[in-house]
């Protein structure tokens, strides 16, 4: 950050909101609460400023925020916000600069993830990055030439949006997996493949070429120098791996693969901190 800027990080998700200030040699600090996502719009709201109002009188300048939504990225307006049924269209932006009085930028949690991990995490120094979030779905934040690419709707790096064999790809290339195809929970499975159960791991090593095949689709649309795993499935990369990198040694370009870095994310609050990073990228 700019020695100027003092700059409150706030990561909206689907049961918790958190919030932090992100400036220059200060110890990250972070208040958290659960949202109540079946509230009213208000309600929802009330909760954000609950946090937010904890840390305004220590000299904030600039607000960063990520949701886990598509974004009006320029009006910082936030539409069909993944498990809050009441936030269909918010105008996020407006509200906080209204209250708080101080510049605010919205953006969706994906693109907010890759920019901690490139600023705060294992991303530092390099200049083209997906971070690809797996967890219950699979989205992802891109950067392009040090440049957080979001697309003409924030809607750049749905890869799990894209159509695969009979359904989408995160139907079978993220936590959803699990369920939809053995009909039990993924947390399951990872104890399972824990203890070494041969069911277990058979099926990390399907869900492993199905994530190796997505990766594939990244490598031949963006070509990054860092694809950075972030989610709860990333947490299990040591039982997946080896299915993975198989399907992506099937691209065309072998020095793509030669040259391809993947890391497992291991920032804490990495969507907090890429929020507060968006006056980061908004500066290049």
């Amino acid at each position: 950050m700019k020695t100027s800027q003092t700059v409150l990080g706030i990561d909206l998700g689907g049961t918790n909101v958190r919030a932090g200030i992100v400036a220059p040699a200060q110890e990250l600090q972070i208040v958290s609460t659960r949202i109540r996502a079946s509230g009213t719009e208000q309600e929802v709201l009330e909760d954000i400023y609950q946090v937010a109002d904890q840390f305004m009188h220590k000299g904030v300048t600039h607000i960063g925020i990520g949701v886990p939504s598509v974004v009006d990225v320029e009006q910082g307006i936030v539409y069909d916000v993944a498990n809050i049924a009441s936030w269909k269209e918010v105008p996020l932006k407006a509200l906080m600069e209204a209250r708080y009085k101080v510049p605010v930028l919205v953006n969706n949690d994906a693109n907010c993830f890759v920019l901690g991990e490139k600023y705060f995490g294992q991303a530092k120094g390099v200049h083209s990055i997906v971070g690809l979030a797996i967890g219950t779905g699979m989205g992802a934040g891109i950067v392009v030439k040090d440049k957080l690419f979001s697309g003409s709707n924030c809607g750049a790096g749905e890869f799990g949006m894209v159509e695969y064999l009979d359904q989408i790809v995160e139907y079978y290339a993220s936590g959803q997996f699990f369920r939809n195809v053995y009909k039990e929970g993924g947390e399951v499975f990872f104890e399972r493949a824990r203890q070494g159960d041969a069911q277990a791991l058979a099926a990390f090593a399907e869900l492993g070429t199905h994530i190796g095949n997505a990766m594939k689709t990244i490598l031949y649309t963006y070509d990054p120098e860092m694809i950075i795993l972030g989610g709860s499935i990333a947490q299990t990369y040591d039982f997946f791996q080896e299915t993975m990198w198989a399907r992506i040694r099937t691209l065309q370009f072998t020095r793509t693969v030669e040259r391809l870095q993947v890391r497992v994310s291991g920032l804490k609050h990495a969507n907090l901190l890429g929020a507060a990073s968006l006056w980061m990228d908004a500066a290049l």
